[in-house]
């Protein structure tokens, strides 16, 4: 094992928690949705965080969410589709385990993410808002040590692909 926790990084609607799952039970491992942790953390969804306190306040949370599951072992880590975008998260994560991009067509994530109404990107016009997303994040998740596009693939396929360079 090069490295103690599998973390799965990406854009919304690349599979990361579905994947994440499937692969925490392949491995005998803890599943750890770092949004989610946030949300149980906070007492409110992370669009009420974005409403109330703001993208910058919910960053350092998420940041020291982060910080504190990556300390553990032995788990699968789903973050935020965002949390690439500070420096200090993507050091941590590269120290935390194998990191792994999850990506997907846009045509692929904007159909996913329609399909989640609690998704803050679905508010308002979702083709816009993933398209100048993906652009202005597109080398965000560059620092990865592997790369795996969901678009065609079963989420057993994927899990296979990442166990196997574990």
């Amino acid at each position: 094992m090069k490295k103690k926790n599998v973390i799965l990084i990406g854009f919304a609607g690349t599979g990361k928690s579905t994947v994440g799952k499937a692969l925490s039970e392949r491995l005998g491992w803890q599943f750890i949705d770092t949004d989610q942790r946030i949300e149980e953390l906070q007492g409110i969804s992370i669009s009420e965080m974005f409403q109330t306190m703001g993208e910058q306040a919910f960053r350092v949370v998420e940041s020291e969410v982060i910080d504190r599951t990556l300390k553990e072992e032995k788990q699968v880590v789903s973050t935020g589709g965002g949390a690439v975008l500070a420096e200090l998260n993507r050091v941590r994560m590269q120290e935390g385990g194998v990191v792994v991009n999850l990506t997907a067509s846009k045509e692929m994530i904007i159909t996913r993410v329609s399909k989640d109404q609690s998704r803050p990107l679905v508010q308002g016009n979702v083709e816009e808002k993933v398209t100048a997303l993906m652009e202005s994040r597109k080398h965000a998740y560059d620092f990865a040590d592997l790369a795996i596009d969901t678009s065609e693939l079963t989420v057993n396929e994927i899990v296979e692909r990442i166990a196997a360079v574990l």
